[in-house]
């Protein structure tokens, strides 16, 4: 299905409606992103005329490229994402001779919009949250070059035949979701007249029927007071009865109303009973987010320009005004009641001073403070043994890390590898789990025979 959306700058400046696009909405995507592997360190030696035994000139590879994700002001789905779920920054480049040092690869900038929290798809721990157009997450860095045998040079060690390969890069599954980025969130039972309400005061175009359910997926839209104040409101597709347990999609329409500052409750005055309208939807917002519930709410009772409602209105503003005194519904002393006609446009103007003065009150947050690169919980040092069959199984980071990183056709890079074991306490652990000379020692995908 598509629909039209707006499109807003950084300064939330409605462009012209001839920018609009058609797109499909998505708010949820999984992905996965890998850093660039590092550059392998060349084993070279200079050979010239006239230069005997010129010495070892081998440079350094060149370092990966980084993951970095960028907010951008022109996106406002995640549908991108649905035809490209993985992405790989650029390799570093091999070292040269005469201690050249090799090309780092590129950084992979991956865009998305603004108010898009990345989470670890295999722990759901939040990586970061980008909600400012133009804010970037460093999220992966990318593999350091392997040293040439330049580096290994000593007055011992005049001819290395040593050297590192790239380090590999870091590969993670992603779980993008948005949330909106809106001042206002207008909610409200199916047939409310939401879309109507946001057509009436911005220059967004949804789409809008007689029928429940007409908006499948929120909108959009910029609403100008005086000429001096913009609002970004954000239109919530209708709320039913068990939407805090996902019916109806309500998991899905209720996660854009937590970035919200402030509620248009919007009742359909054409309804058999608006007050438990307005219960039921309020239930549904505490039951899903106790915050959501704690949120300013100004409410709207709409299509005042029907005469049957219009003639309930002193009726029902009473009623609810009365719901203050009743015990657990104390939270209505407070909340601003107007009568409005979303299509007549009656009282909209009130309504957009009133909230925005309620805006004007509320606090700015605090500074996002972004997330580091991401780093692995646990110690990289840290390994495992286990067995397998006719061998063992060597798990850990810094372990299988080296070994990908090691020349294993020279003697010297083989012989500085046994040294790294015995550093990291694997060599011992092995023979105190048993091990014996011919066992086959498995590190990531190298495969080795034990000797004693």
């Amino acid at each position: 299905m598509f629909v039209w959306y707006n499109r807003f700058d950084t300064q939330k400046t409605l462009l012209p409606y001839t920018y609009l696009s058609k797109t499909m909405f998505i708010d949820t995507a999984t992905i996965s992103v890998r850093s660039g592997k590092g550059g392998d360190g060349a084993i070279h030696f200079r050979r010239e005329k006239f230069v005997p035994r010129g010495g070892p000139d081998g440079g350094d590879g060149g370092k990966g490229g980084d993951i970095i994700l960028v907010a951008q002001p022109n996106l406002n789905t995640l549908a991108h994402f649905r035809y490209k779920p993985s992405f790989k920054a650029e390799d570093g480049k091999k070292g040269g001779t005469n201690n050249k040092t090799g090309k780092a690869g590129e950084d992979l900038i991956i865009n998305v919009p603004a108010g898009t929290i990345i989470y670890n798809d295999f722990n759901s721990e939040v990586l970061g949250d980008l909600v400012e157009n133009g804010q970037r997450l460093v999220l992966l860095k990318g593999g350091r070059g392997g040293r040439g045998n330049a580096r290994f040079a000593s007055s011992k060690r005049q001819v290395p035949r040593i050297g590192e390969r790239g380090e590999p890069g870091t590969e993670l599954n992603l779980r993008l979701e948005l949330k909106l980025i809106a001042d206002i969130g207008i909610i409200g039972v199916p047939n409310a007249g939401k879309s109507t309400l946001l057509s009436a005061v911005t220059n967004a175009k949804p789409k809008i029927g007689a029928y429940p359910f007409t908006t499948i997926e929120p909108n959009l839209g910029v609403a100008g007071i005086d000429g001096e104040k913009e609002l970004v409101l954000a239109d919530i597709p209708g709320l039913i009865e068990g939407a805090h347990d996902g019916v109806g999609l309500g998991h899905e329409f209720l996660r854009h109303i937590q970035r919200t500052k402030v509620i248009i409750h919007l009742l359909d005055g054409a309804s058999e009973n608006p007050l438990l309208d307005f219960f039921q939807i309020n239930s549904e917002l505490a039951l899903f987010d106790p915050d959501l519930g704690k949120k300013p709410q100004v409410v709207a009772y709409n299509k005042i320009d029907l005469p049957e409602v219009e003639g309930r209105w002193h009726k029902f503003q009473e009623d609810f005004l009365s719901q203050a005194d009743v015990p657990g519904r104390e939270f209505t002393q407070g909340n601003d009641l107007f009568p409005i006609s979303a299509l007549s446009r009656q009282n909209l103007k009130e309504l957009l001073y009133r909230v925005s003065q309620i805006l004007e009150k509320i606090p700015q947050p605090a500074d996002v403070i972004e997330k580091p690169i991401y780093k692995f919980d646990t110690d990289p040092q840290d390994f495992e043994i286990n067995p397998v069959d006719r061998g063992w199984r060597i798990s850990g980071e810094a372990i299988e890390r080296a070994a990908e990183m090691t020349y294993w056709e020279h003697f010297e890079s083989i012989r500085r590898f046994q040294r790294i074991l015995e550093t990291l306490g694997i060599d011992e652990a092995l023979r105190r789990s048993g091990v014996k000379v011919g066992d086959t020692i498995y590190i990531g995908g190298h495969e080795l025979e034990w000797q004693n």
